[in-house]
C-alpha cells in the first residue's frame, strides 16, 4: 500500500504507554512524501471526534463529521 502525506488511514493505536488515545482510530499521515516513499515507518497524528479548545488541535471534517487532528500526542 502506498501511504501520501495527508492520506487518512486507520491506525491500530493499542501499544501505548501513557495517556495517549488508545485503540483503532482514523490518523492523519504528517511525514513528507519523500520519507514515505523511502522509509518503513511514516510520521502520523490521530484524529479524534471529542477535544478540547488546545492550540495543538486542528480541525477538520472527515467522513461528514467534526473532527480535530490531535498533535499533541507522541506513539511509539
Amino acid at each position: 500500500m502506498e501511504i501520501r502525506q495527508y492520506q487518512i488511514i486507520l491506525v491500530n493505536l493499542e501499544q501505548t504507554n501513557g495517556s495517549e488515545i488508545k485503540k483503532t482510530r482514523p490518523c492523519v499521515v504528517i511525514s513528507p512524501d519523500e520519507m514515505n516513499d523511502h522509509l518503513r515507518t511514516v510520521v502520523i497524528a490521530p484524529i479524534t471526534t471529542s477535544s478540547k479548545n488546545y492550540p495543538t488541535r486542528a480541525e477538520i471534517q472527515h467522513d461528514n463529521k467534526a473532527g480535530w487532528i490531535v498533535l499533541d500526542q507522541n506513539h511509539r
